[in-house]
């Protein structure tokens, strides 16, 4: 398991990525936004420029505020992996960022689960 914080705001945003039969399960915990947008990329997809992994579960259960930059790094993740093989999931995301997903139609796009291990089955 790595973690990875921003230096300048820790309180901000947490990362954790840990693979679970060969799918990336990445716990994100605080605040998405602007400020935190190419840390979350990085920790989804690679941050030793390995290639990316085909299927990724974001555990947003530790979240507690996403704007637009969230929105738009989990379109592009969505983008990148999309495949017979490969796929993003999104689980345990708290009600006011599910609100946001469904806002936008995100949740149409990227399936959510109520629990990782529900989006790690699905």
């Amino acid at each position: 398991m790595t973690g990875n914080q921003k230096s300048d705001r820790p309180d901000r945003l947490a990362v954790q990525r840990k693979a679970v039969d060969g799918v990336r399960v990445v716990t994100v915990q605080g605040e998405i936004d602007h400020t935190v947008k190419d840390i979350l990329t990085k920790a989804l997809l690679s941050e030793d420029d390995t290639a990316a992994p085909l299927r990724i579960v974001a555990d947003l259960s530790g979240v507690t505020f996403m704007d637009s930059s969230g929105i738009n790094v989990f379109i592009a993740v969505h983008q990148q992996v999309d495949s017979p093989q490969g796929w993003l999931r999104i689980a345990g995301a708290q009600e006011s960022v599910l609100h946001v997903l469904a806002l936008v139609g995100v949740d149409t796009l990227i399936p959510c689960h109520p629990t990782v291990e529900q989006a790690l089955n699905a």
